[in-house]
């Protein structure tokens, strides 16, 4: 998961900021690891779609931000292209979900960041510097590196996947509009509940009554991505950037023993190398962004003490 960009806090705790970042990563291979212990017993839409029905219930403190906002045409179109989107992609990684294993899905969805930057040179008119250029074209040889095209069959999972991590940056670049017209408690909100109404209709369409098992695993999986986002809050908090992102590297570690010890997957090299890559071009992409901004923000007084 990609960290995004937060202040410099006032008191850097590094050791305080690498252990919640530790149990951030944690949280988020569990997530993935619970979605595919739901496996394919259950249509992939229709268990995403519960996955965010459950997930409502901690966003109900943001509703009254959500239902004070100013709604005019624009926004309103923003907010249903983003849910849809999203719908898109989160249905693509559950299924993914159930035809990969653990470790490619992990490795895959840090591809994520890598078009949120390109998608932000195109559209939003970043510059595109070398260094980042060439961190980009790292990471895309990253991702030929896990699917090695022509040395084996690329699967529906793969092609799920690198299509859910597209929508999902499309998703985060019109976040990233979104702030500048709302305040953040909205867009959670307003973003759980627009995608919850995507996902409904082809729920609905393909729904099989869930086990009391698979309904306990969803509500585990909405748990522990709240909770991974506020873990990674308290990260961010904790000490500046470039101290807590590059603990993100661990996610591929817990993904390869969660996956060989609970679900017998052995462990894959290519994956394992092109997803370092990969994570490795992310971490560059967001250091070198922090760092720009410190330049561009002068610190208060007790910053200069980092």
């Amino acid at each position: 998961m990609a960290v995004p960009l937060s202040p410099i806090p006032s008191e850097a705790r590094p050791l305080a900021a690498v252990g919640w970042m530790t149990v951030t990563g944690l949280l988020f291979v569990l997530v993935t690891a619970l979605v595919k212990m739901v496996g394919d017993g259950l249509p992939a839409a229709q268990s995403a779609f519960l996955r965010f029905v459950f997930g409502l219930v901690f966003v109900l403190p943001a509703l009254r931000a959500m239902l004070a906002v100013r709604y005019t045409p624009r926004l309103v179109g923003m907010i249903t292209a983003r849910g849809i989107v999203h719908t898109f992609g989160v249905i693509g990684w559950f299924f993914a979900m159930t035809q990969l294993p653990l470790i490619e899905v992990t490795a895959m969805h840090y591809l994520t960041p890598i078009y949120v930057a390109i998608g932000a040179a195109l559209f939003l008119g970043e510059r595109m510097r070398a260094r980042r250029i060439a961190a980009i074209g790292l990471a895309l040889l990253g991702a030929m590196v896990i699917l090695r095209p022509g040395f084996r069959e690329i699967m529906p999972g793969h092609l799920a996947m690198l299509g859910s991590s597209l929508a999902m940056g499309a998703s985060y670049l019109l976040a990233k509009y979104l702030t500048g017209m709302i305040g953040p408690g909205a867009i959670v909100a307003l973003f759980s509940f627009s995608v919850t109404l995507g996902l409904a209709p082809f729920a609905l369409f393909v729904w099989v009554t869930p086990t009391g098992e698979q309904m306990i695993l969803l509500f585990l999986v909405a748990a522990a991505a709240t909770a991974g986002h506020y873990t990674m809050t308290l990260a961010l908090g904790a000490a500046p950037v470039s101290i807590s992102q590059p603990v993100t590297f661990l996610q591929l570690v817990w993904a390869s023993i969660i996956g060989l010890a609970v679900f017998g997957e052995p462990l894959d090299g290519f994956v394992l190398g092109g997803g370092a890559m990969i994570i490795g071009s992310v971490v560059f992409i967001s250091l070198r962004e922090a760092q720009l901004r410190r330049r561009a923000v002068t610190p208060p007084s007790v910053a200069t003490k980092l």
